[in-house]
C-alpha cells in the first residue's frame, strides 16, 4: 500500500488509471506481475507475484520514485493545488507477504471493495 504524502486525497480516475499502467509496466521490467490494482483518493493498493530473486524494497523505492516522477510530470497542473514541492508518496509504505490461494483470495476481495472512484463513475477534485 502506498499513500499520498499527508494523506491529501489527490487521485483522480484518471491519475489512478494513469498510476496502475504505469506500475504495471514497472513490474514487468522487475520480472514480475501485477495481480490486482485497487485505490482510493489518498492511497493505493496494488497486489503482484515477484520471484524470490527481487530485493523488494529496491522494488518499492523503484515504484515511488518513478510513478512520483511521471505522475507529478503529467498531471503538474491537478497535483499543483495539494503540493509545492517535489513530493507525491508518504515516505512509509505497507509490504505484506502472503502465501496460499485463501491469503490471496482475502487479499483481492480487499482490493476489489475499495471505493475506487474509476468503479465508482465518480470523478474526484
Amino acid at each position: 500500500m502506498l499513500s499520498m504524502k499527508y494523506r491529501h486525497k489527490c487521485l483522480t480516475a484518471p491519475m489512478l488509471a494513469r498510476l496502475e499502467e504505469i506500475l504495471r509496466d514497472l513490474l514487468t521490467q522487475w520480472g514480475c506481475q501485477m495481480v490486482e490494482f485497487g485505490g482510493e483518493a489518498d492511497h493505493a493498493h496494488l497486489l503482484f507475484e515477484a520471484p524470490p530473486t527481487v530485493k523488494l524494497s529496491d522494488l518499492v523505492k523503484n515504484l515511488k520514485s518513478v510513478t512520483a516522477r511521471r505522475m507529478r510530470k503529467e498531471f503538474a497542473q491537478e497535483l499543483a493545488p495539494y503540493y509545492w514541492k517535489p513530493y507525491f508518496w508518504n515516505r512509509a509504505y505497507a509490504l505484506i507477504s502472503v502465501g496460499g490461494r485463501a491469503n490471496i483470495d482475502t487479499l483481492l476481495r480487499y482490493i476489489e471493495n475499495q471505493d475506487d472512484p474509476r468503479k465508482l463513475g465518480l470523478p474526484l477534485d
